[in-house]
């Protein structure tokens, strides 16, 4: 697919956009947030939500503009002082946003999320209600990681994985990710204009990142990735070019593209396949891998070759091959302990073993997600 035809049919008619300001866009040279750089952003949104676009902007920055408040020169180590920062920081954040967005007519809404929020159904359900509101009310959601709560369980990592996930929730039609390079960079330098599939595009991905940001490239492409998997467009852009966001919108050939898989997930299915964390795996030999991967059925204990991790029944876990490769995820129909007991049998034995009725199936098939694009 060229990049032109797919920007020419995709941006141009998109209705909803998910935006990433990355902390090193948000930066002034000399430190500290940069409010032309804002102005400039909320000048372009107030344009594309005059022509009927509805957008929510993932901002970076609450940890970089406490350090900045505060006379830090560089993002603490320690996760206390992480939550005190960024509690001072989270206040100049949303003040500056919302000068920025003043002389547009623009209320600006906060919402801080943990990763929690997303494991759990009814909180994740209760999000997407909440911003679908703040759109009926004209405000505009700027959403971060609650980084004065969160710790390593509750984390997203980066803000680049919360922007993923916040386009799946809304089945938004594409993730702009802005950062401070041209696009995704070959080995000599160059802009990769297009990528077929995020995970070839792996291979480009460093590690670097800046004193005051959490992502890099490589976060990037794991959201590319999540988002393309779920059927959607992503594009990573330089935030300071001028007017990006209205040439993307355009269709110009700005960043780097990431194609989508051509089947678009249902939000149900999103959830399962893409945001809640898996509790633990399954690996399948080589007849359950033929008949979930070519015949699309559902997975069964006969072709349950392993059990791994501690998991209930109703929880998410994955589904991978003899070498470990994932293949996809899916709602148990049973606990680690029962599964582990009736593994490679077959369904007529359960009942026998198990004391009880059982399912006949493991995952049944509307409840399994499979990756797009199995190679």
């Amino acid at each position: 697919m060229p990049s032109t035809h797919l920007r020419r049919n995709c941006l141009p008619t998109a209705r909803q956009l998910v935006v990433k300001l990355g902390t090193q866009v948000l930066t002034a040279p000399g430190g500290g947030l940069d409010r032309d750089l804002l102005a400039r952003i909320a000048a372009q949104v107030a344009e594309l939500r005059t022509r009927g676009i509805e957008l929510l902007l993932v901002s970076s920055g609450a940890i970089g503009a406490g350090c900045a408040m505060l006379g830090l020169p560089r993002r603490p180590r320690d996760v206390a002082d992480q939550q005190a920062v960024a509690a001072v920081g989270q206040r100049g954040l949303m003040s500056l946003m919302a000068e920025a967005f003043a002389p547009h007519g623009i209320e600006v809404a906060q919402l801080l999320l943990t990763r929690g929020d997303f494991d759990n159904r009814t909180r994740f359900l209760n999000i997407r209600n909440c911003i679908s509101r703040l759109h009926a009310f004209k405000c505009l959601p700027i959403i971060n990681e609650n980084d004065t709560v969160a710790t390593d369980e509750l984390r997203f990592g980066d803000n680049d994985a919360l922007a993923a996930m916040l386009t799946n929730l809304l089945r938004a039609d594409a993730l702009i990710l802005l950062t401070t390079v041209p696009g995704l960079l070959d080995h000599e330098g160059r802009t990769i204009e297009l990528v077929e599939d995020a995970r070839d595009a792996m291979r480009y991905g460093r590690q670097d990142v800046s004193e005051l940001g959490t992502g890099g490239i490589q976060s990037k492409l794991e959201a590319a990735r999540m988002a393309t998997d779920a059927g959607e467009m992503v594009i990573i852009a330089d935030g300071r070019e001028a007017d990006v966001l209205l040439r993307l919108v355009a269709g110009e050939k700005l960043g780097t593209a990431f194609v989508p898989a051509a089947r678009k997930l249902d939000s149900r299915k999103r959830w399962i396949g893409m945001t809640r964390r898996p509790a633990g795996a399954v690996r399948i030999d080589e007849g359950a891998v033929n008949a979930l991967v070519q015949r699309h059925k559902s997975l069964l204990a006969s072709g349950i070759a392993s059990v791994h991790g501690r998991f209930d029944r109703g929880d998410v876990i994955r589904i991978e091959d003899a070498q470990g490769r994932e293949l996809g995820r899916g709602l148990t129909n049973y606990n680690s302990a029962d599964l582990s007991l009736i593994r490679g049998k077959r369904s007529n034995q359960f009942e026998k073993i198990l004391g009880r009725p059982a399912f006949a199936e493991v995952i049944h098939r509307d409840n399994l997600v499979m990756q797009p694009r199995l190679k």
